[in-house]
């Protein structure tokens, strides 16, 4: 073999010998940069967003209006001076018992001129009118419970035959209601009416003659049972006519009153359900709304706004106990439940335009579904579509949320 091809030889086995050192080296580098790539992920791929997730459920939901209110004696009688007389102290005092026809106080009428004793006759009266108003009132609100009492059972005979739906029957339940506490708050006028007339009488045979006849004691009696609210004049002195001398209160009538503003007042409907809590006991008390007044009336608010405000007034379902006239309640005005409802946090809807949005969680990622609600509260909000009962969504979401990004929750 001659030289050259010596050479030639040599060659190629050199280089069959470098070839497996170019590829381990190349599937080194390979190796190296793929590891370089996942340090690199790990160190610099962003970390998922901690969220706090709630999840829809079903259960019951109700509306309500909030505000807090007062309990006020139903019937508030006021015993007052039918003449100018002389006032014997009064022994009375707040809280005390007392029984119809019992003896509130003691004047001794003073010498009045002709004109005076005029104003006592047509006081007289006058009160005699009225009376029989109140009695004409209270014959009224007696046919209308009638009326009522049929329409009900006419109602709910119309129901058990599926002619009416059963908000009908619920209506005519109602309006009986509302008949008999208009029935029973006539008869309470009527027996003030019927008190002012004793006192006017009382005062017209009470009166002392010019010539100086023996003046005869004046008593005041009580129109009904109950017990003394407050006592106006207290002392022996002279009190001219028409003086407030004592209140009385019914102790087994009382209502609750509670200001709204006009804005919501319109949602409320006698027959909706008054909730009362912060009363003082752990028992939350029912009411039942009786009337929404229909005037409004202006009150600075605590930040100094003027509000139009509106008066609801109810009456108890359940015992007050202890609670009495002038007591304060935390109430909240049912305008609006449903007992199986598909609910989310409120918190978690945000606004896109005119739609609603969420967040949900799927697989540690956001996505942004957009969702329609019903009734809302200052808690929870009614789902009609968009989202089942069980899903996850994020509660509060933040400007970093987007729809796609990691999340998880957050401890």
């Amino acid at each position: 073999m001659d030289t050259r091809t010596e050479q030639t030889v040599l060659s190629k086995a050199r280089h069959r010998s470098a070839k497996p050192h170019a590829s381990k080296k190349a599937a080194v580098i390979i190796l190296a940069t793929l590891v370089l790539a996942i340090i690199g992920a790990v160190l610099f791929y962003p970390d998922p967003i901690q969220a706090e997730l709630t999840t829809v459920t079903q259960g019951p939901m109700q509306v309500t209006i909030n505000n807090q209110g007062q309990v006020r004696a139903h019937d508030k009688y006021v015993v007052a001076a039918p003449v100018a007389a002389r006032l014997e102290r009064i022994e009375l005092h707040e809280g005390d018992s007392i029984k119809k026809d019992q003896v509130l106080a003691t004047l001794y009428a003073i010498p009045l001129d002709a004109r005076q004793q005029q104003e006592v006759v047509a006081r007289y009266e006058a009160a005699q009118a009225l009376a029989r108003e109140a009695r004409l009132r209270a014959q009224r609100a007696q046919l209308d419970l009638r009326l009522a009492s049929s329409e009900r059972a006419r109602i709910e005979r119309l129901v058990k035959e599926k002619f009416v739906s059963p908000q009908a029957a619920e209506k005519a339940v109602s309006a009986e209601s509302t008949s008999r506490a208009e029935l029973n708050a006539a008869r309470s006028r009527e027996q003030a009416a019927i008190a002012d007339v004793k006192a006017a009488e009382a005062a017209l045979n009470s009166l002392p003659s010019a010539q100086g006849n023996a003046r005869r004691p004046l008593r005041l009696t009580a129109p009904v049972n109950g017990y003394v609210l407050k006592v106006h004049e207290k002392s022996e002195r002279t009190v001219a006519a028409g003086t407030p001398l004592i209140t009385l209160g019914d102790p087994d009538k009382y209502e609750i009153v509670v200001d709204i503003l006009s804005t919501d007042a319109v949602k409320v409907k006698p027959g909706n359900t008054m909730l009362l809590e912060g009363w003082g006991g752990s028992k939350t008390l029912r009411a039942k709304v009786r009337l929404v007044e229909p005037v409004a009336f202006t009150k600075i608010s605590a930040l100094g706004v003027e509000e139009q405000r509106v008066n609801v007034i109810a009456d108890p379902i359940d015992p007050l106990g202890a609670l009495g006239d002038g007591y304060r309640v935390e109430a909240r005005i049912v305008i609006w439940s449903g007992d199986n409802v598909t609910k989310v946090a409120g918190s978690s809807l945000f606004r896109v335009g005119e739609k609603w949005h969420v967040f949900a969680v799927e697989g540690g990622r956001a996505q942004e579904w957009e969702v329609q609600i019903g009734q809302r509260n200052q808690e929870e909000a009614q789902i009609i579509s968009g989202l089942q009962s069980g899903a996850k969504v994020i509660r509060y979401p933040s400007n970093e949320i987007e729809d796609g990004v990691r999340v998880k929750p957050r401890s």
